[in-house]
């Protein structure tokens, strides 16, 4: 059985839950602490739990970006393994320029940044709607078309940002792999809670084994909700 590595850097927080669903959804998975980083070259998958990695020093994620963990991470993404980061491991996912993967390796070409209007700390329970064909990100692919999810925005920087330039190339490749919603599945007078660009809820790569989304699909009570999309993972981690 292929084995999942949950990565835990100094201010991860987030690591205990997400390894519980993991594991329920029948992955091998283990946490790996920062003092084990020469250690995940031996794994099949990488998840990038939340937290504040290195206290969200210079700009979220932007430390850990740059961490000895993360450099496996990268490398491991080249080789075809699959990388999948939440709320703050998403943040780290686009500052090491994985995700939406547009630019040059560790050359990050869009950022979660400060909530809009104001960067004010958000905790509210959304809804997000798978927007590319479930194919197109092999962590998606089990997951029915359109599948709406239920997840805890936990965050003051969730915000998709980009130059309008690198925008416009995010929506044209497809890399906006989840939008805010209502429970619905619909746009209907809903605004991303967070002011994010195109809706954005989460980004994958060219290649689609990279995906980073914000909002917390591991805390949903009861655990069961936010499943489909960590089988989905497990699924696809087995196949790879």
């Amino acid at each position: 059985m292929k084995r999942i590595a949950v990565l835990v850097y100094p201010g991860t927080n987030s690591e205990e839950e997400t390894l519980q669903l993991l594991r329920d959804c029948g992955g091998n998975a283990e946490i790996v602490h920062w003092s084990r980083s020469e250690t995940l070259r031996d794994y099949d998958a990488y998840v990038l739990p939340g937290g504040f990695a290195y206290e969200d020093r210079i700009r979220v994620g932007a430390v850990a970006a740059r961490d000895e963990m993360t450099a496996a991470v990268v490398e491991g993404t080249k080789k075809g393994k699959l990388a999948f980061g939440i709320c703050n491991g998403a943040q780290i996912l686009l500052e090491a320029g994985l995700a939406p993967g547009l630019g040059a390796e560790r050359s990050p070409e869009a950022a979660f940044t400060h909530n809009a209007p104001a960067r004010h700390f958000l905790c509210t329970l959304v809804h997000v709607r798978l927007a590319i064909e479930p194919s197109r990100c092999a962590i998606t692919a089990s997951l029915p078309k359109g599948a709406v999810l239920p997840a805890w925005a936990a965050h003051a920087d969730g915000r998709l940002a980009a130059r309008s330039d690198e925008l416009a190339a995010i929506a044209a490749g497809g890399h906006v792999a989840f939008i805010y919603t209502n429970a619905h599945g619909t746009l209907d007078a809903v605004a991303p809670p967070n002011g994010s660009a195109l809706g954005c809820a989460a980004l994958t790569n060219g290649e689609g084994n990279v995906l980073a989304i914000m909002p917390h699909v591991e805390r949903v009570h009861p655990r069961s909700a936010g499943a489909p999309l960590f089988s989905s993972f497990v699924r696809a981690v087995e196949l790879a």
